[in-house]
Order: C-alpha cells, then sequence, then structure tokens
C-alpha cells in the first residue's frame, strides 16, 4: 500500500465528442491507474483510458443507481489510497449537477489532494448544436440552470421569479415530457414558449426538436443524455427557422417571444 495518499481528479467530460475534450484532460485520463465513471461518458473518451487501468462504471441505468454516492465516496478515498493518478470522470462539468461537492467534502476529510478540471457542460453544447446563443441582448439577458425533479417539494422554482428574457435550461428532463410541460406552466411559464430538446450533442448520434411549452408533451422522448432550453432564444435556433417554427404559432405568441 502507498505510504501517501494519490491525488484524486475531479475530470469534466464534456458532452461527448472527444475533440472538446481539454487537452488537460486528455492528458490526465491517458495517465490513469484507476478511472470512476458515468455510464453516459461517451465510448470515445473511455477509449482514451489505459488498457492496463482499472476502469468503474459509477453511474446509473435507466434510474437504477449502481452504486450509492456515499459508495462512490468511499471508492474514491480507498483508490487513492493504492494508487497514483484516480480519475472521477463526470460528463459535462463537474460542478455543475454532478455531485462534485460531496466527493469534495470526502477528499478532503480524509485529506486527500484532488484537483477539478473543467469541462464543456451539456447547456453550451446543446445550444452550439442547435445552432442558438443562450443570451441576446434583444431577447434574453439571463440563464436559469436547472433540472426536472419529480420530488413535490423540487417542482417549482421556489418563487425565483422567471422574467421574459430568462433562458431556462433544464437536464435530465426524463422521458415524460408532458409532466415537464405542466411543470414548466405551474412555474409560470407561458405555455406559447418555445422549447428546443437535444440529445446527444456533438455525438454523431445528436438530434434535435422543436416545440412550445404547450405541444412538448406531443413529442416521442429523445435519447438520454438530453436537455431543454426553453425560451425566446429558443424559437430563433436553426432548428426553428428550419422547421419554420414562428410560421405555425400565432401572432400574439411571436410578438411575445421576440419583443423584448
Amino acid at each position: 500500500m502507498k505510504s501517501l495518499p494519490g491525488k484524486v481528479f475531479l475530470i469534466g467530460a464534456g458532452p461527448g465528442d472527444p475533440d472538446l475534450l481539454t487537452r488537460k484532460a486528455a492528458r490526465i485520463l491517458e495517465s490513469a491507474d484507476v478511472v470512476l465513471h458515468d455510464s453516459l461518458v461517451s465510448s470515445e473518451i473511455l477509449a482514451l483510458i489505459p488498457s492496463g487501468a482499472q476502469r468503474i462504471d459509477v453511474g446509473k441505468r435507466a434510474g437504477f443507481r449502481l452504486l450509492t454516492q456515499p459508495d462512490i465516496n468511499a471508492l474514491l478515498v480507498d483508490a487513492a489510497t493504492k494508487h497514483g493518478i484516480v480519475v472521477r470522470l463526470k460528463g459535462g462539468d463537474p460542478l455543475l449537477f454532478g455531485r462534485a461537492a460531496e466527493e469534495i467534502d470526502a477528499l478532503r476529510t480524509h485529506n486527500i489532494p484532488f484537483e477539478i478540471v473543467p469541462g464543456i457542460s451539456a447547456a453550451f453544447a446543446s445550444a452550439a448544436a442547435a445552432q442558438v446563443s443562450l443570451t441576446d441582448r434583444r431577447l434574453a439577458s439571463r440563464v436559469l440552470f436547472t433540472t426536472f425533479s419529480r420530488s413535490e417539494d423540487a417542482r417549482s422554482f421556489s418563487g425565483i421569479p422567471i422574467a421574459p428574457d430568462t433562458t431556462v435550461v433544464v437536464y435530465m428532463p426524463g422521458p415524460d415530457y408532458a409532466e415537464v410541460s405542466r411543470w414548466l406552466i405551474d412555474s409560470g411559464l407561458v405555455p406559447e414558449t418555445a422549447v428546443l430538446v437535444i440529445s446527444k450533442a456533438s455525438q454523431p448520434e445528436q438530434s434535435t426538436r422543436v416545440a412550445a411549452i404547450a405541444t412538448l408533451g406531443g413529442l416521442a422522448p429523445l435519447a438520454a443524455p438530453a436537455l431543454l432550453i426553453v425560451g425566446r432564444v429558443a424559437g430563433h435556433s436553426s432548428t426553428a427557422a428550419v422547421a419554420g417554427w414562428f410560421e405555425h404559432q400565432p401572432l400574439e405568441s411571436v410578438v411575445k417571444l421576440s419583443v423584448s
């Protein structure tokens, strides 16, 4: 057993395209002794892990978590006592909806050295895929990142005012878009507001759909990882333009979404 602990790297794997992985992340990953990775990290990224490194899948399958968060924390600590370079590989960026705070606390408690290597979050990869800016001085001056929760206590935005010039990005919407639609409307968003659904942004299987909040439930669910971009800017994406989205909206809805 090592006399001193190794170092843990919390690495953002980005949206899936290996060309979007940072050079630093790729370099560390290629030197890893142990890699604990999420299930949705792309196979192209996983292919960069050395053949001799131990690989542990700690993600979820169809909503079923293989390991609890305390289990993952314990694995990280244990791996650091036995190996020099331990990688915790997370999709997107580790500091946004990645439970990094809990792992950081565990590493600090056990005096394990660690470093965070940022990655491109799914929100930015999805916006790039849809060719839409999350902010636009003509349409949107703020962005709200959130997740869709089926918990009764977490379904609303807890009193946060959602102004018309807010772009709402919903991570992990799940397969029931009708439920998400009701949640957004109950949270105060206008039913005619445009929604982009982006699946597997930056990957070969990438796909994008456009709808209004009110008609979101009519879309077939796209494969995970997927997210929603909701707001005025969504109606100005390349997908909306190709679909002629504005042409199918009542005039009053277009005015609501387009005028600051």
